[in-house]
């Protein structure tokens, strides 16, 4: 992984790369505002701008494949972003509040490859195809049923539909899952229960797997949405070229506390792995918050577990080339910066408010990861 840092007027972008010899060079690229006192129209005129220049400025000509914006408030900034993003070329769009903590009001995460076809398909899912692979995206995927327990049921539901359009199913093809909710506190519950009976039906038990997953605090434009999904998947993976991860001598099997996903799955190709990390927090191998009421030393345990996950794939923190990092008090922002730029400098990442599903864990983490260690019995991607 490469790390760049560019700076655009008042947009500071960190641009992470992987290129291959046989298939596609991905980008991955973090924008921040760095003036708090300018307002959302001129910072996001500011990242959008930024966000074109940087795109011209990379080798091979990459398109992408989804994009991330995370708001200050969502319901206030949404209009004018959609406005904006009609200009741009159209990919899996994906719109939470989850303010950026460096008090300003927009941030995003792109995620760009080079040499493939896009289209959308008839199911509304975004396909981006290259090789033997399919990978196919979905963002803010929702409804407004009475509570949260049936509106997971019915996204879960509506995305197993696009999967059977595309030829794929939630088990087999599904690497990786963002769950917003609203309220988190409150109605992460019936997020629980629904995915949890849900997934028994797709044969997605303790004994057979789950699927990579993020559980945060996000809202959604619409106030009546109390949960919405983002989703990866890829059309002509096996078996064979899935590893869960587990990391026990650190973390328990989520089943144990009553939820379903897993820590984190990588999928070897032919020219790559690409290493999944679900949201990771303070946890030790029962189950039991590490450090309770400690921000800086929960901060510490939360990049060991993500570390022992990341080594099981055979990679390490240098491979990582996206962290979003959720905090659930704003006035802890300060020290878990201070702890990152000492001992982490050179991770991408960007910080926002966004509370854990369990309320003692006062930070958490999620990543993405690339490696050159792929098999040569699987297809380049």
């Amino acid at each position: 992984m490469d790390l760049i840092r560019k700076t655009y007027d008042t947009t500071e972008v960190q641009i992470t790369s992987f290129q291959s010899t046989k298939g596609i060079t991905e980008y991955h690229l973090l924008f921040r505002q760095t003036d708090c006192m300018e307002d959302f129209h001129a910072q996001l005129q500011q990242i959008q701008e930024a966000y074109a220049r940087c795109v011209t400025e990379l080798p091979g000509n990459p398109v992408a494949i989804f994009r991330r914006y995370f708001l200050s408030d969502v319901t206030n900034q949404t209009d004018e972003l959609m406005e904006r993003e009609r200009l741009s070329p159209y990919c899996a769009l994906s719109i939470v509040q989850q303010a950026p903590m460096n008090g300003t009001k927009i941030a995003l995460w792109a995620w760009l490859q080079t040499g493939v076809q896009t289209q959308v398909l008839p199911s509304g899912l975004f396909e981006a195809r290259h090789s033997a692979y399919s990978q196919l995206l979905g963002a803010n995927q929702c409804n407004r049923a009475a509570n949260s327990e049936y509106q997971t049921r019915l996204i879960f539901r509506d995305y197993i539909m696009q999967l059977t359009d595309a030829g794929c199913t939630l088990a087999a093809n599904c690497l990786r899952t963002w769950i917003f909710v609203q309220n988190v506190d409150v109605n992460y519950p019936g997020v629980v229960k629904a995915r949890k009976e849900v997934f028994a039906t797709q044969n997605l038990t303790e004994e057979t797997h789950f699927i990579a997953s993020t559980g945060i605090e996000g809202r959604y434009v619409d106030p009546m949405v109390f949960v919405t999904m983002d989703t990866y998947a890829v059309s002509g993976i096996c078996p064979e070229q899935i590893q869960y991860l587990y990391a026990p001598d650190h973390l328990n099997r989520t089943y144990e506390y009553g939820v379903t996903f897993e820590r984190g799955t990588a999928v070897t190709y032919g020219d790559r792995r690409h290493i999944f990390i679900s949201g990771t927090a303070s946890i030790d191998r029962y189950g039991e918050i590490v450090h309770p009421g400690d921000v800086m030393q929960q901060a510490s345990r939360m990049i060991e577990n993500i570390t022992a996950l990341l080594q099981e794939a055979g990679a390490t923190l240098d491979d990582i080339m996206q962290a979003v990092i959720y905090i659930r008090d704003t006035a802890d922002y300060a020290r878990v910066k201070q702890y990152l730029n000492k001992h982490h400098p050179n991770l991408p990442h960007i910080i926002v408010r966004a509370p854990v599903c369990r309320t003692g864990w006062l930070v958490e983490m999620e990543c993405t990861a690339v490696t050159d260690k792929g098999d040569e019995r699987f297809a380049a991607l």
